[in-house]
């Protein structure tokens, strides 16, 4: 019969062949493991420094350009923004120039075509006034007419009621002297 014999030369196995509490701290292991842990570090190594980091750098630099180009769009903006203040500013001031014309053209046409319709109106009442005078001296010379064969009428039948004699010719020529004062 054959007997093995198993010599325990861990204290990390047991008699079964299994591993006793974590292997990674099994102090008998942590040659193997520092040996693995140096191969797998340099095996990150040299995966990040080959492929990620300069994909990094890469995606960097390009977000870098992206804002360098952004910056630099937004100072051509705000350039061309406050060339468009000015313009505006200019075109404001421009038109307000332009209304107060205006407005200078318009009071100076509404004077002239005010000035032209007083004269106008001038003229009418003058000629109206003219008319009126006529029309006034016309009742007035009417009205002396009157006053005169009133007064003569008067005057003749006066003095037939105070016992006169009625000469027509001689109570005209009073009544005339006293009217022409």
């Amino acid at each position: 019969m054959a007997t093995e014999t198993h010599t325990a030369a861990s204290t990390c196995v047991d008699s079964y062949g299994s591993a006793v509490g974590m292997p990674q701290l099994c102090g008998d292991w942590a040659g193997n493991q520092v040996f693995w842990l140096v191969i797998t570090l340099i095996a990150i190594f040299f995966v990040l420094s080959r492929i990620a980091l300069p994909r990094i750098a890469a995606v960097l630099a390009e977000r870098q350009g992206t804002i360098t180009n952004d910056l630099a769009a937004a100072e051509e903006l705000k350039s061309k923004a406050a060339d468009a203040e000015a313009a505006y500013q200019q075109a404001l001031t421009d038109a307000r120039a332009e209304a107060a014309r205006i407005a200078e053209e318009t009071k100076a046409a509404i004077k002239a075509q005010l000035d032209e319709a007083m004269a106008q109106a001038d003229e009418e009442i003058s000629a109206k006034t003219a008319e009126s005078e006529k029309a006034l001296a016309a009742i007035q010379a009417s009205a002396m007419e009157s006053v005169e064969q009133v007064a003569t009428e008067t005057a003749g039948a006066l003095v037939a009621a105070l016992g006169g004699k009625d000469d027509a010719k001689a109570v005209k020529a009073a009544v005339a002297e006293n009217l022409k004062g």
